[in-house]
Order: C-alpha cells, then sequence, then structure tokens
C-alpha cells in the first residue's frame, strides 16, 4: 500500500504525535509498506520509510502573534506555513491513502491535493474538528477517523467511519535499566519526580510544580518546552529551589531519562492518548496522573492516581509512589506496543481503500 503521512514536526522535533505517528510509519514501511513521510526536519539515516523535507517555520516564532480564527494559536500559524509549502512540494501523486493528525491546514491541504485519495486523520491532538460544527471545523472532512481513546470514539463512531486504535511504544525500547543521572548531572541522594510534557497550559506542568513542593525533597525534572517555560522557571525558583531541572532530549534518549527517575508525573485531564504514560509505565515506573477514563484504560487500577485538581492530593500520591518503589511492568501494556497497533492501522487502511471512491 502507498502512503503519505505529513505533519509539519516530523523529523524537526520529538513531540507525542511526531513520535506516535513516525513510529506507525516505520512499522509499516519495514512490513512491506511503500510510505513516504512529509515534514520539516532533515532526513534521518535508516528510516524504513522515504522522508521528504517540506519548509515551515516553527511554532515558537508565532507565540506573540494575533489569534484569528484558523489561525487561533501558534501551532496553527506554524501548521499553515507548512502548508503552503506542502502544496507545491515534490511529493508524487501516486498514493492509496493520505494521512494527518494536523487540522486544519494540512488536513485541507491533503484532500486539496490529492482529490481523489482517502484521506485518514487520526486525533493525536483532540478530536474536535470532527465533532464541532464551528468556525473552521465545520469544514473538516475524512475517508476514515482514527480515535486514539474510547470517548473519542464513542463520540465520533455514529458520524465517521471511525475506529478505536490506540498509540504505543516500541518493543523493547522501554524497559527498566540503568539511567543517566550522573550524566546529566543529577541529584543521586533524594527522589527524582519526572515530568514529560509542553509547557502549555493544558499540560498543568505549573500545577505538578506545586505538588512536588509539597513533598519532603522530591527532585523535579521536566523533560519539555513551550510558552510556559518562563513562567514555570520563575514558579520553580520560588518553590523548588535547587529541586528543579528543566531538559529537552532527542527521542533516542528518552528511555534512558525515565530510567534516570523514581516517580512519573503527569498532570493533563485532556490528553487524546499520552504515549507518556506507556512509556513510564513500560519502564517500571509508579504512575502519578489525573484519575479518569483514559488514565485507567491505558495503565489500569494499579497506578497511583488521584484528583490532580488538589496539590495535597497529588503530593500524597507522589510520596505513596516513592516508597512503593519500582513496578513490574504489566502485561496488560503488550497491547500499546506498535508492532500490534500498526496491525491494527493496516486492517482499518484495506476498509478505506476497498470502499468506492466519494462522488
Amino acid at each position: 500500500m502507498r502512503i503519505l503521512f505529513a505533519l509539519s514536526g516530523f523529523h524537526r522535533v520529538d513531540r507525542g504525535a511526531e513520535t506516535a505517528l513516525l513510529a506507525l510509519a516505520e512499522e509499516l514501511a519495514a512490513t512491506g509498506d511503500d510510505v513516504t513521510v512529509a515534514g520539516s526536519g532533515q532526513p534521518r539515516p535508516d528510516t524504513a520509510y522515504r522522508f521528504v523535507h517540506v519548509p515551515s517555520r516553527p511554532r515558537e516564532g508565532f507565540e506573540r502573534w494575533p489569534k484569528l480564527p484558523a489561525l487561533r494559536n501558534e501551532m496553527a500559524y506554524e501548521e499553515a506555513s507548512f502548508a503552503f509549502h506542502l502544496r507545491r512540494a515534490d511529493l508524487g501523486d501516486d498514493y492509496d491513502l493520505t494521512l494527518t493528525c494536523g487540522y486544519p491546514w494540512t488536513n485541507w491541504t491533503l484532500r486539496r491535493r490529492y482529490r481523489q485519495t482517502p484521506h485518514v486523520f487520526v486525533t493525536e491532538n483532540g478530536h474536535w474538528p470532527a465533532v464541532s460544527a464551528e468556525s473552521e471545523y465545520r469544514f473538516f472532512d475524512c475517508a476514515g477517523l482514527v480515535c486514539t481513546n474510547p470517548r473519542y470514539f464513542a463520540e465520533t463512531k455514529d458520524q465517521w467511519n471511525a475506529a478505536l486504535i490506540p498509540n504505543g511504544v516500541p518493543k523493547g525500547l522501554f524497559g527498566p535499566g540503568k539511567g543517566i543521572r550522573e550524566e546529566l548531572d543529577l541529584p543521586t541522594d533524594r527522589p527524582i519526580v519526572l515530568m514529560v510534557s509542553a509547557f502549555m497550559g493544558t499540560k498543568r506542568v505549573l500545577d505538578g510544580m506545586r505538588a512536588v513542593a509539597k513533598t519532603n525533597d522530591a527532585f523535579l525534572l521536566v523533560a519539555g518546552d513551550g510558552p510556559l517555560r518562563e513562567e514555570g522557571d520563575r514558579l520553580a525558583a520560588e518553590l523548588l529551589p535547587g529541586r528543579y531541572r528543566r531538559l529537552t532530549l532527542p527521542a533516542h534518549r528518552m528511555p534512558k531519562l525515565y530510567r534516570s527517575a523514581d516517580v512519573f508525573l503527569h498532570m493533563s485531564k485532556v490528553e487524546s492518548f499520552g504515549n507518556v504514560y506507556v512509556e513510564a509505565a513500560t519502564t517500571g515506573l509508579p504512575v502519578v496522573a489525573h484519575d479518569y477514563e483514559l488514565t485507567r484504560w491505558i495503565v489500569g487500577d494499579e497506578q497511583f492516581l488521584c484528583d490532580t485538581d488538589s496539590s495535597a492530593e497529588t503530593a500524597a500520591a507522589i510520596e505513596r509512589a516513592i516508597a512503593a518503589g519500582p513496578q513490574e511492568p504489566s502485561p496488560r501494556l503488550e497491547r500499546f506496543t506498535w508492532p500490534a497497533i500498526a496491525k491494527e492501522y493496516r486492517s482499518f487502511f484495506e476498509t478505506i481503500v476497498s470502499r468506492p471512491p466519494r462522488r
């Protein structure tokens, strides 16, 4: 099958959506499909898929630009700049499917350029385009909708050709082992709480800082970046002097970063999936996260789920997780590995391609 993946951040950043879809592209290409990936980064060695560089301006340069419909945040501006170049990029025209999680601009561009080709949209960044009829969302369309969690599927299956397919991790990449505390100059005499999260409002990193500040002596390590980075640094200097570090690492070093921590903390309440839950739990880290449908679907009842709106309750959960120590990864996590997930995608793709084209 000939498949085109397109997203601005491919090969330039290693955020959740980019990491997930590239893992899918690699698995499909390695098992026989002809996969092309279009992104704003540069080719990487030894990928099973073909990569095409398509320029875009990074979102950080748009953080203070005006907020408008279809350009309502810095992410939309970045995507619009990518889509402008995507229209005329040397990608070829002979595909069985196109795929993205970018809306509105990438979705619109792929559907316009490849009018006769079925388009698949993945809810990595939310299912709002598929459920809202307001503003730019009313122009959404796709031949197949991949829902990354049960709630998205329940709310879209009656309107769209939808499938419930989770994200996951490469089999064997994450797991217990030796970390890199000394290499990163991290403390070795106190527990480390790790957050892998963008500095943006919905991720609630600042609320995580307030919770860690209530623990006895835990050190907070945040791997991520975003528009709230400076506010986060100021708050950490106030609440966590000597107990905080912010950094970014390339994707291939993240398994060792997880192994350098004692507890994983994630404060978001609106995740589309949350690869980080699987990465942490597969590493053997106790997971402290908000107690809701998604986290229980992924990690089950054995983790340290709580009401993260309460700093005191979150701090108490962190202390319990520290005391519990490393955990044996649950067999349930086998479902969330890319070889298994790619088979679900491939089966869904076959049903889409076999359908008569829409007039």
